[in-house]
């Protein structure tokens, strides 16, 4: 399919998810954020509560639904970009949005970022998208599900061993789709999640990739063939 015919296809399915990205940043993060602050959480806690609601309905769903619905990579691009520069305006302006916000830090950031860039770049190695799918999900669903155990037990930021045994339970079934490699990749992004140097939405995408695309081009044979 040529590259305009693809982003006529792809057009419409890009509107209604960042429609429904923008419903889950400005109505359920929220929610999920003044839920926590009831409930006696810091208001940092809910913070990070509203950020990893965001992390797995947002970018995880779109994640999941790219092999499904996308044939080109430059909309998926722009919707990440759009989405960067809406998360970085505030941090400029000082008019930040508290419900998944930190002054702090820029993580959110990096995570549109990081999105974006995985599912453009890994297209041309994948036109089904699934090499790029599993990093992202790693990112959106495994860091999601690990920031929400931690912030439960510790109702603060901390890189506690639950979280991250939280992130392996739900990488692996992921990294699965993609054989022995996959699983590998899934381990080792878990590990780079626990460091506490780097922001992971960095590090997990940046060591994912690095295994799935390394195992696709030397070990093709421990991958299954999704793509």
């Amino acid at each position: 399919m040529y590259l305009g015919t693809a982003i006529v296809h792809d057009a419409p399915y890009a509107a209604a998810l960042l429609a429904w990205v923008s419903f889950v940043t400005f109505y359920l993060a929220k929610k999920a954020y003044w839920a926590a602050v009831r409930r006696g959480y810091p208001e940092r806690s809910g913070t990070y509560f509203g950020r990893k609601v965001i992390h797995i309905l947002g970018g995880g769903v779109v994640a999941f639904l790219l092999p499904f619905l996308f044939e080109e990579p430059v909309l998926p691009l722009v919707m990440a970009v759009l989405l960067t520069i809406a998360v970085y305006v505030p941090h400029v302006t000082g008019k930040l949005y508290y419900w998944f916000q930190d002054p702090e830090n820029m993580y959110e950031v990096h995570f549109t970022l990081a999105w974006g860039a995985v599912a453009f770049l890994l297209w041309f190695l994948d036109h089904s998208y699934w090499l790029a799918a599993v990093p992202l999900l790693y990112m959106s669903w495994g860091d999601g599900v690990t920031g929400i155990v931690r912030n439960l037990r510790y109702r603060r930021r901390v890189k506690g061993w639950e979280g991250s045994l939280a992130m392996l339970a739900v990488s692996i079934p992921i990294g699965a789709a993609l054989g022995y490699v996959g699983i590998t990749s899934a381990i080792l992004a878990t590990l780079s999640e626990k460091q506490p140097f780097i922001d992971d939405n960095i590090t997990i995408p940046l060591t994912a990739v690095a295994v799935l695309v390394l195992g696709h081009f030397i070990a093709p044979s421990l991958m299954m063939n999704l793509y």
